[in-house]
């Protein structure tokens, strides 16, 4: 009977499987550490690029902060000029009112009725003046509520004094207030207190 001793044969065969087993092991470790290389990679790209986008997106908050701020500053500017246009129109509407009413006054006064004083507040006209009788003072209020310029007429005070120049005579002291249509002044022209004092 022959006998082969295999054990040089199977040593051999174990140490190529430790080679192979290694080599795999190897390059497992090889592409292990490649792959967590690119990963890394991606990952920190996406940070840079995240972190871009984050420096990009507060460039443009700050840009848009300030514009709104530039809005803010125009607003109130705007706000500002628009009182002040206000102001000026008003001054503007109202800068003959002095002279339209002291025109009515004039127009609507009856004789024997005499002004002493015409104090304007706002829209309230007081006009104190002296009056020959209490008849008369009514046809003044009746006069002035019938102005187109001029309304509500109001008595305030009215009593017997003596005359300025001559205190021997009595006159009627009257205290009134009226208000002005300041929603109709500018309607009122140079041609319509004619055309009422002709009616009058």
């Amino acid at each position: 009977m022959i006998r082969i001793n295999l054990l040089p044969h199977r040593e051999e065969k174990r140490k190529r499987r430790e080679q192979q087993f290694f080599a795999l092991a190897g390059f497992a470790a090889l592409m292990g550490v490649l792959a967590a290389g690119a990963v890394w990679l991606f990952l920190d790209a996406q940070v840079t690029q995240q972190k871009a986008n984050v420096a990009y997106m507060k460039g443009e908050i700050d840009k848009l902060d300030k514009q709104i701020e530039e809005i803010h500053k125009i607003r109130e500017e705007t706000a500002s000029l628009l009182a002040k246009k206000r102001v000026v129109e008003g001054l503007q509407a109202n800068r003959s009112e002095p002279v339209q009413l002291l025109d009515q006054l004039l127009r609507q006064l009856p004789e024997g009725v005499y002004l002493k004083s015409i104090k304007q507040t706002g829209p309230k006209v007081n006009v104190v003046g002296y009056a020959q009788s209490n008849a008369r003072v009514s046809t003044l209020m009746r006069n002035l509520g019938a102005s187109p310029y001029l309304e509500n007429p109001e008595l305030i005070e009215i009593k017997a004094v003596p005359a300025p120049g001559n205190p021997s005579t009595r006159v009627n002291e009257f205290n009134m207030n009226i208000s002005i249509k300041r929603a109709q002044s500018d309607d009122i022209s140079g041609k319509s207190a004619p055309k009422t004092a002709a009616k009058k």
